[in-house]
């Protein structure tokens, strides 16, 4: 039995016996009362040479490791189970064998390191126990101190949940919101696993009074509509009452948007445009740099092609101005655009704006076309990002302050294929955002179908199941820093249960998501009950369904055929 603390919490669990395989890896022995899983956390003491005033000195550290692998090393001999109806530990018993001697396992952990303050990080001392040094388990203070740079009581962090190896109830774990913000955030799971409800509670820590986002969804199925409960339920949670602080969030529609067309670029007008020969992209491209040049505020559909029918005059490709004619209606004269109505990006005392501190907008996409989708979305984040330009460069702006930019179905804005209109912009923002104050949180339960680039960009991984191949080598070529240990877990793992990783975590950790204070919006139908439903709503007579009525005259008409 392992030695306990005051608290009574297990602590020396086990003796080194040996190196590992890899040379920051070790094993020791346990027994099995200490049931240790894979992700769990220990830690022994040695010393470790510091630099101290330009002198090298020798320090006692605590050095934490993870464990990664277990294998009975003593258990029942194979004879005492070739009778299933007889207990192995009676056969023992028969035999004179104490049973209490045969449970002892092989732990296998690979090195963290020691937590280093000056760091804030974790530094590994490149050398592992030797054999003898007593192993301990990590505690949960430890542990919520160290796996992270926030606590559920300071400001600014995200509590997601606990750790997955531990008793619910008895660690919690935060994420620095700063920190996944500038760096930017994924959410990868296979469909019903929690993605979108994972997303939804990192909405809600991001809403408290102690973080105030200005935050934006972008929400392709309407699954995000239940965050109105934030501020319709008027819990305490959101609300500030000395500072006055009450979240705000606002459900748009595309009906509540609009792409203004000067707002469009040459290449964005090209890639809605029914397949134009090269003349009429020749014509429509002089055309565009005229009424750009003009510097017009506002470019209206009988604008474009008015210039069309002149620059085509003027090259002899007349034809071809009037066969972009067509073309530009169909592209343009929809709802979805507007000459004069444009996206307002922050609110105002006369105007409706998408982005203020305190406020998580959702734009609802779900009445939209994919490619709708993917233009709206790629006009709105180019204009984010020049507004944040623009500010951080001292100059007028509608965005005086940062922004964080969540998409459900990321594969479908940033595709592997490059087939996107938005994937330019979004690789643009992921690479330079930092440093003008625009985060992104990419979600999906499809990894293989998002361009790589913009998957590593991501620099703080939420992965919860993943059980497709193709899926699980995405995550592998993209994510840095998760042990193979606990990527192997990805397929095990059930819904709410993740592996959190990357630039705002010390050192990947397993971790049980918390409840959501608002209702879930992406649950599946319950089919079976809406057909029950229906089937009641069905006119019937009382012996089962109503005869169909036969038009007078025709009761002979078959027999008659």
């Amino acid at each position: 039995m392992a030695d306990k603390d005051e608290g009574g919490i297990k602590m020396v669990i086990g003796v080194v016996s040996e190196p590992g395989e890899d040379a920051n890896q070790f094993v020791f022995v346990t027994p099995d009362d200490t049931e240790l899983k894979t992700g769990e956390f220990v830690k022994y003491e040695a010393s470790v040479e510091l630099e101290h005033e330009r002198e090298i000195k020798e320090k006692k550290r605590r050095i934490f490791a993870r464990v990664i692998n277990r294998e009975q090393c003593r258990g029942f001999p194979d004879r005492f189970m070739s009778n299933p109806d007889v207990p192995p530990k009676l056969v023992a018993r028969k035999l004179g064998i104490s049973s209490e001697e045969t449970d002892l396992y092989r732990i296998k952990a690979v090195v963290i390191g020691y937590y280093d303050e000056r760091l804030n990080d974790f530094t590994n001392p490149r050398i592992v126990p030797n054999p003898g040094t007593e192993i301990e388990l990590a505690t949960n203070d430890e542990l919520e101190e160290f796996l992270t740079e926030a606590s559920s009581d300071a400001g600014g962090t995200a509590l997601i949940g606990e750790l997955l190896h531990r008793s619910p109830g008895e660690t919690e774990i935060s994420l620095p919101i700063d920190a996944f913000t500038s760096t930017h955030l994924s959410i990868l799971a296979s469909t019903g696993s929690g993605k979108s409800y994972t997303a939804a509670v990192i909405a809600e820590e991001m809403m408290k009074p102690d973080s105030k986002a200005a935050m934006l969804i972008i929400d392709p199925h309407g699954e995000y509509g239940t965050l109105k409960e934030i501020e319709e339920r008027n819990q305490d949670i959101f609300q500030d009452a000395d500072e006055g602080y009450s979240p705000s969030v606002q459900i748009w529609s595309p009906e509540d948007i609009k792409i203004q067309i000067s707002e469009l670029t040459q290449s964005d007008l090209f890639s809605i445009l029914d397949n134009p020969s090269d003349a009429q992209e020749q014509v429509l491209s002089e055309a565009w740099d005229n009424l750009q040049n003009k510097d017009n505020e506002y470019i209206s559909l009988e604008e474009i092609k008015e210039e069309c029918a002149s620059v085509g005059d003027s090259m002899d490709l007349e034809s071809s101005a009037r066969a972009l004619d067509w073309r530009l209606e169909k592209a343009l004269n929809r709802d979805l655009f507007h000459h004069s109505k444009h996206i307002s990006l922050s609110s105002n005392q006369n105007e409706r704006g998408l982005l203020r501190p305190g406020q998580c907008t959702v734009l609802r996409l779900d009445t939209m076309g994919l490619r709708d989708q993917q233009m709206l979305t790629t006009v709105l984040l180019r204009k984010i990002n020049q507004a944040r330009i623009e500010a951080e460069k001292g100059r007028e702006s509608e965005l005086d302050f940062p922004v964080f930019v969540m998409l459900e179905e990321g594969h479908r804005f940033a595709p592997a294929d490059g087939s996107a209109r938005s994937l330019g912009v979004l690789s643009t923002i992921l690479s330079e955002g930092r440093k003008f104050g625009v985060g992104i949180g990419i979600i999906s339960q499809r990894p293989s179908k998002i361009d790589d680039d913009v998957l590593s960009q991501c620099k703080t991984q939420i992965i919860m199941q993943i059980k497709n191949p193709t899926d699980q080598e995405a995550v592998r070529r993209s994510v840095e820093g998760v042990g193979e240990d606990l990527l192997s877990e990805l397929p095990g793992l059930t819904p709410g249960q993740a592996v959190v990783s990357g630039d705002s975590v010390n050192t990947p950790f397993l971790c049980r998501i918390r409840e959501r204070h608002t209702e879930h919006g992406a649950e599946s139908l319950e089919t079976t009950r809406i057909w029950r439903e229906e089937w009641q709503k069905l006119d019937r007579e009382p012996d089962g369904l109503a005869e169909p009525e036969v038009e007078e005259g025709t009761e002979d008409r078959d027999e008659t055929l």
